[in-house]
Order: structure tokens, then sequence, then C-alpha cells
């Protein structure tokens, strides 16, 4: 409770406002009946015109306050529910920036989505029908509970059998409805992962024509959902009729009593009118508490799931950095008998005693098979992940010793899946450096092989790209990311990969350039194509998450089989195909 009073307290004007001028409002509902009952009893058995014209303008009156409480209630309570939503929304966005890759490993894309999106305007739509109705309902029961029993003690304890059935009904759906409504999200869950998946990898659908593959999956994800929305509509398709039934036998009940009272001559006329009129309003109250109580069995499961956001541990964070000031200066990398695991209670590494050590300026090559554990061992670098055993040094400090901004800043990381964004290709690169100008981000696409192509583009460095990149080349994507990482002019300077879609003499001219342009900075390449790395000053061989060998290339032909099996069927292979071209 505490968490979501937080998010009050900015808005509590309107926390108040809102409920107050539904008071107004109710004061004005209960007030009315008793009008048309000394519309009936004075002025109509009375034959008083004058009588009914002056209570009329005290309606006329009394509705015009009614109409704009209810409307400053509604606009409060919408104002309170939008501020309280938005403040929700960007904490959880917030703390999703800070997640490590294992803390989102933990949730899907499409949950973190539906939980910012979906479940945030649960929350909120709770938050404004609670202060439409927190004060309203009961405000309106109590009344009308005292107006009759001031007309008629009687006739009103019919009220007595009415409200416990009304309470136990409540309590009932709430018991019923709030699992199903937790697996209802679930479920919306799944499906907004499926579409994501989908619109994400289109390309890729496309031309494996598995459309149909795809449509199946929606709909067995999109009937699940169908499923589990039914399943916890049910509690209101249920509840409506329920109420009604109560509803209708309760004013059966009084209109045949008070009936007989009216014809012994006990009970006026405008009398029992006005007690029908609050019977309605004491259950009409009561089904807006009902209605209120569905609505909270789905904000519930949508609060829990969003708290399991927020009170996510940051597996990664500055608590002990030792050294937060310090900023990356040389940029050199040193790994000590370091061990990872993804799971950790798994008892398989995916990176086991690693030592090895790179100076400022050097290049290192990485080269292994797939799954070796390349991509993992250089995320240490910038703590991306944290190792389990052993240490990870830059500058001779622990990395876990630096604030995150400081150390990912003196770190250029070109992932082996390259991300752009949507907006233009300026915007783009600048996310290596915000503040850099058009001349630094031709220099730094010249270094990339990138001017040239995006000078060719409609509008230059002004053209759009859409989302993903998609409407550019794999290698052009490619060397966009590169350009973006030297805009950060890094100490350390990590392409994972990042070359495979570009051909070997333009990675040629990359590998060129980083020599002239990076000659202080630290550059580390994971590659498939031993190319890449043979120009290195060392290489660094990896098998099963071991180093089986580190060394030039010259050294690794003579010294490691590994490698020398990779040289060979590589080379061999592009002679073969050299021939066939031939």
């Amino acid at each position: 409770m505490k968490r979501w009073l937080g998010y009050v307290r900015p808005y509590k004007k309107y926390f108040i406002l809102g409920p107050l001028c539904m008071i107004i409002e109710v004061i004005g509902e209960v007030v009315m009946p008793k009008f048309f009952a000394s519309i009936i009893n004075t002025g109509v058995a009375g034959a008083s015109v004058s009588h009914i014209v002056g209570v009329c303008a005290l309606m006329v009156l009394s509705a015009l306050i009614m109409m704009a409480s209810g409307m400053g209630g509604a606009y409060f309570g919408a104002k309170a529910a939008a501020n309280f939503a938005a403040d929700l929304r960007r904490d959880v966005f917030s703390k999703v920036q800070k997640f490590s890759f294992a803390n989102i490993d933990r949730f899907s894309s499409g949950s973190l989505v539906t939980r910012m999106t979906n479940d945030v305007t649960q929350l909120m739509n709770f938050v404004n029908m609670l202060l439409r109705m927190c004060l309203r309902a009961p405000g309106m029961l109590i009344g009308a509970l005292i107006m009759t029993v001031v007309m008629n003690p009687g006739l009103a304890r019919v009220l007595a059998v009415t409200i416990p059935v009304l309470i136990v009904a409540q309590v009932l759906i709430i018991r019923v409805g709030l699992p199903r409504f937790t697996r209802m999200q679930g479920k919306i869950d799944a499906l907004n992962t499926d579409v994501q998946e989908n619109l994400t990898n289109v390309r890729v659908v496309k031309s494996f024509v598995r459309e149909d593959h795809e449509q199946q999956k929606f709909n067995r994800a999109n009937g699940e959902l169908k499923e589990a929305g039914l399943s916890a509509m049910r509690v209101m398709m249920a509840m409506m009729p329920v109420m009604m039934l109560i509803m209708n036998l309760t004013s059966v009940a009084v209109v045949w009593m008070g009936g007989n009272r009216v014809i012994a001559g006990t009970m006026l006329v405008g009398d029992l009118s006005a007690f029908i009129t609050y019977i309605n309003q004491i259950l009409m109250s009561m089904m807006m508490v009902s209605m209120l109580f569905v609505i909270s069995s789905r904000s519930i499961a949508s609060a829990r799931r969003i708290s399991e956001v927020l009170d996510e541990k940051i597996d990664l964070s500055d608590a002990d950095a030792a050294q937060g000031e310090r900023l990356v200066e040389r940029g050199d990398v040193e790994f000590k008998n370091v061990s990872f695991r993804y799971y950790k209670d798994n008892e398989e590494n995916v990176l086991s005693d690693v030592s090895f050590r790179v100076h400022h300026g050097e290049t290192l090559g990485i080269i292994g098979s797939t799954g070796s554990g390349k991509s993992t061992l250089v995320s240490m670098i910038p703590r991306l992940y944290d190792v389990d055993a052993g240490e990870v040094l830059v500058d001779g400090v622990n990395v876990r010793d630096y604030k995150l901004e400081n150390l990912r800043r003196g770190v250029g990381m070109v992932l082996q899946k390259n991300v752009l964004f949507s907006g233009t290709v300026a915007e783009n690169l600048r996310w290596g450096d915000e503040d850099a100008d058009m001349d630094e981000l031709a220099t730094a696409a010249r270094c990339a092989q990138a001017d040239g192509f995006i000078r060719n583009l409609p509008e230059g460095y002004e053209s759009n790209l859409e989302q993903g990149g998609s409407n550019v080349s794999g290698g052009q994507k490619q060397r966009l990311c590169i350009a973006r990482a030297l805009l950060r002019k890094p100490k350390i300077l990590i392409l994972d990969d990042s070359t495979s879609a570009v051909d070997t003499a333009t990675e040629a001219e990359i590998r060129r350039a980083f020599a002239e342009e990076l000659k202080d900075s630290t550059k580390i390449i994971i590659a498939q194509r031993i190319t890449s790395v043979m120009e290195a000053d060392r290489i660094l061989v990896l098998d099963d998450g071991r180093i089986t060998g580190i060394g030039t290339h010259e050294e690794l032909m003579q010294s490691n089989r590994e490698y020398r099996e990779i040289y060979e069927s590589q080379m061999s292979g592009s002679a073969e195909a050299g021939r066939e071209g031939a």
C-alpha cells in the first residue's frame, strides 16, 4: 500500500476534490425522492400548483448542482487516474532500463510490454472508478438507508435480508474472479510476445513461407486468451443477473408490503414511491460496490505483476563501486580465472577458468566454434553480465568497482545482432555521441566504410531508417553500427562478429581505418572468418568455454590444432571456390 500511496501524494488535491464532488451529487440524489414525495403527498393530493412549482424549481436547481458536481468529480477522477498511471508507467520503464541482461532474461519482452501498457491501464481504470465510487456508493447507501429507516422502520426490515445476500455474493465474486483475471493477464503476455516476435521477424517468416505456421501459433494464443477472458468475464456475466434478481425481488417485496400499508392508511402514496426509489438506490450502490470489487480483482492481478517488475532485484548495480568516479583512461583488459554460468543452478559453466591480458592499443582476435562462449566472454567487459568466479579488470581495476555509466562510456560495443532505431541516419549515429556534429559523423562513417552509401541515400545523413533498419542491407546496417560505436571514441572497442555481412575488401579497409584512427584503443574482434583476425596482435582460441590457445597467427599455426583446423578448412574452401569461379 505504501508504494501506491507514493503515486497518490503528488496529486492529492485531485484525489480529494473528486470524491468531494461525488458527495455533493449523492446528497442531491438522496434529496430528490423526498421532493417527489412532497409533490405527490402535498402538491397533487392538495391540488396546490404553487407547491408543485416551488418544489420543481428546487429540483431543477438541485439537478444543476448535481450535474456540475458530477462533471467535476469525473474530471478530477480522470486527472488523478491519468497522472497516477503516467508516473507508474514511467517508473516501470525506468526500472526496466536498469535491468541487466540476466534480469531481462527472466521476463519476456512481450510480458514487459503488457505490464507497462495493459496492466498499468487496468490500475488507471481502477483508480478512476474508485475515485468516482469510493464515496458515492457508500454515501448513497448510507443516505438511502437512513431515509428508509426514518420513513418506515418496519418496511426497512426487508433490507436486513437483502444486504447480507449481496455481501456474500460479492465475496464469492472476488474469490472466484481474482485467479481468473491473473490467468487472463498471463495469456495477454503470451499473445503480445507472439505478435511482437512475428512483426519483428516478418521478413524471415515470409522468406521461409511460414505464414501458415505463424497464423496457427497466433490462433492458439488468441484462442487461449479468449477462453481465459471468457472464464474471467463469466464472473461479471453472472453477477449482473444475480444482482438484478435480488433487486427485483426486493422491489416486489417492498411494493407488496408498502401497498398494504397504503391501503391500510398507515403510509402515504408519495412516501411509498420515495421508499421504492431509496430501495433502488441502496441496491444500485451495492451493485456499484460489486462492480468495484470485480474491477479490483483484475487490478490486483495487474498490481502484482507490476510489483514483480518494480521489486525485481537488479543483478548489476553501482552499490559496491569502490571507485565510482573513475573513468576508463587507457583500455587495458585482463581476465583472471573467470568462470560463468547463465543458469546458476546449472553445474556446467559457459566459461571456465579464462585468463588473458590485452594491453591498450593492441588488437585481440577471438575465434572459436559456434557456442564456444565468445560473445559471453566480451559481455563481461562492460558488465552486461557479472562473472561467477574470478575477476575482470579494466586498467587494473575490477569492473565492479566502476560505476556502470563510466565503465560503459569507455567501451564501444557492436553486438552480434545489429540494431538500428526508427529515425534518421544521423539520429542513429548520435547514439554514440549525442553532441557530435556532421563532420564527426562523416569521419566515423568513413572509418566504418559507410560514408559512401549514406551520401547516396535520398537525403544523405537525414534519410529515414525504418524500425530495425529494415530499409538498408545487412552489410550497411553493420557499418552504421560500427560508425555509431566509433563516435563514442572508446578506449576499448569490441566487434562481435560485426563484419560478417561485408565483403573481405571492405572489411580490410575497416581494419586499416581502425589501425590509423584508434591507435591507442584496445580492439577486440570476434569473428567466424579467420581472415578477420589473422592480422591481430594476438588471437585467442576458445573451445567449449575454455582457452585452448593464444598467440599470433604464425604461433597458433604451429602450436594449436583447433586454430589450424579452422584455417585449413576455410582456406581450402576459399581455394575451391576460386577454382570453380575460374
